[in-house]
């Protein structure tokens, strides 16, 4: 027999039976909710944008050692015409200032042959703001000896001729030298300087010029007691207004 009906008051309907609730449906109903919504980004500050991965940072090159820096500074120091700043050689080593300049004072040690080392013919000096070779001075007659007497290469046509000026019409400004040649002296004046043939007499009053002069080095490779035994130009020098032109430009 089915069971009754349970009574309810008047009016109001009959109450239905519960029906049971299917196991797991409810754990998976929360799991598909769950799934349905969107992961929230990640809060950053006002105006920023999400972090993104991190990158790797680019290695750094390695420093020079010790002796590849010493031996970087030897290099650069054979080649420069000028003193050296210890700014500029630690740029190009990649080394602090400080450490640079301790570099420049232990390599200058090294060369005195402080530490037990052999002495060197060079040094290295501190002199006008900056670091440069030097011939030690111990071996100067030497170098004196190479440059008057071991030099074998013979003066240029152009040396022969400034010495040729020089040696008849000096005292004379390197500007006089030019205006009898035509052309610049410079570098063959530093080269007669270099080989001992002729060196600085004074300046000029008017124009505060160097003057250049003969050495006695010169009369000695000459043969000459003084200038005076030179042969006379008067054969080989052209004559009337050109000659009279040339001794205008030359006169001081």
């Amino acid at each position: 027999m089915p069971e009754p009906a349970e009574l309810t008051g008047p009016g109001e309907p009959p109450q239905v039976a519960e029906q049971p609730e299917l196991a797991g449906t409810s754990q998976a109903a929360e799991m598909l909710e769950a799934s349905d919504q969107p992961e929230p980004a990640e809060l950053t500050g006002p105006g920023q944008p999400p972090e993104a991965d991190d990158q790797p940072e680019p290695a750094e090159a390695p420093a020079m050692t010790e002796a590849a820096a010493k031996a970087a500074l030897e290099a650069i120091l054979m080649v420069v015409d000028q003193p050296a700043s210890a700014t500029d050689l630690s740029i190009a080593v990649g080394w602090p200032v400080q450490d640079t300049e301790q570099l420049l004072i232990s390599l200058a040690s090294e060369y005195r042959g402080e530490g037990g080392g052999p002495v060197r013919g060079f040094v290295l000096r501190q002199l006008a703001g900056g670091w440069r070779f030097f011939s030690n001075p111990d071996h100067a007659a030497a170098v004196e000896r190479f440059i008057k007497e071991g030099a074998t290469a013979k003066l240029s046509q152009a040396a022969l001729e400034t010495l040729a000026v020089v040696a008849y019409k000096g005292p004379l400004s390197r500007g006089q030298m030019s205006q009898v040649r035509g052309v610049a002296v410079d570098s063959v004046v530093r080269t007669l300087v270099s080989r001992g043939l002729v060196e600085e007499v004074g300046t000029d009053q008017s124009s505060g010029a160097v003057l250049f002069a003969t050495t006695q080095f010169f009369l000695q490779t000459m043969g000459l007691a003084s200038l005076d035994q030179l042969e006379p130009l008067a054969p080989y020098l052209p004559a009337g207004e050109e000659l009279i032109q040339i001794q205008e430009q030359i006169e001081p």
